[in-house]
């Protein structure tokens, strides 16, 4: 108890420093720039406070549970042998962490406004519900099957550097026949999967992974599937906009 406390009491101060440089930009523009004084000072202070407290809540939650429980599960699919399944939950894993991620949820309600604002969709809230969730089915599609290249990535020893390479030439090669409207939704969408969640879950099953595989490195192996959930985005989303 006393070892868990002092590590609380450790990563409070770190979470404290973590945000010194974003207050200090604040507080610079605040009085040099704008020259007016902060309007709440008292919300200010209870904010940052609640800052601090979550993010040193949120990483011991991540070091306790969601780093061990990715790692051992990686393991253990590893040491049972069955690639089927392994890949089944990657897949899921990379689905579900994304289809519920706020800022997709965000911002594919905001494009099916614009786009209905546009004449691009029916007056209606069912057409434009639609589109909101049909985008994020697209983008957690496209993360799951980024995961499920990942795990494939690191068994059979695929290089990173190729698997990118074509990935952003795909990119390059739709996206002058992509609809306007949709290119940079599609490149936004590309940066908003990789939360909070599963940026966790999905490092700790690739170095869990790589560490349980003989030949592989955890250091070059098992990283480099975020760089994928954040490439496929892009492509699947130009690629529902044409099919619209």
């Amino acid at each position: 108890m006393a070892v868990f406390r002092n590590r609380f009491i450790t990563q409070i101060f770190r979470s404290f420093a973590d945000l010194i440089p974003m207050l200090t930009v604040i507080l610079i523009f605040q009085f040099l720039v704008i020259k007016q004084p902060i309007p709440d000072v008292v919300n200010l202070i209870t904010g940052t406070l609640f800052i601090v407290l979550g993010l040193t809540l949120f990483i011991q939650g991540l070091e306790q549970s969601l780093f061990p429980i990715g790692e051992s599960m990686a393991q253990a699919f590893a040491q049972k042998g069955s690639l089927f399944w392994l890949l089944c939950f990657s897949f899921c894993l990379g689905f579900s962490t994304t289809i519920a991620e706020p800022a997709l949820i965000a911002i594919a309600s905001e494009a099916a406004k614009i786009a209905q604002n546009e004449g691009l969709l029916e007056n209606s809230t069912t057409t434009v519900l639609q589109y909101a969730l049909g985008l994020r089915i697209t983008v957690a599609l496209s993360v799951g099957l980024a995961i499920l290249l990942g795990v494939l990535r690191i068994i059979y020893g695929w290089k990173l550097q190729h698997l990118i390479i074509y990935g952003y030439l795909a990119i390059i090669i739709i996206t002058p026949f992509a609809p306007k409207h949709i290119i940079g939704i599609a490149y936004d969408t590309g940066g908003v999967t990789t939360s909070t969640i599963t940026v966790p879950l999905v490092t700790a099953l690739g170095i869990g992974l790589a560490k349980a595989i003989k030949g592989r490195n955890p250091v070059t192996d098992g990283f480099g599937l975020i760089a994928f959930a954040s490439l496929t985005p892009i492509i699947f989303v130009m690629i529902y906009g044409m099919l619209l």
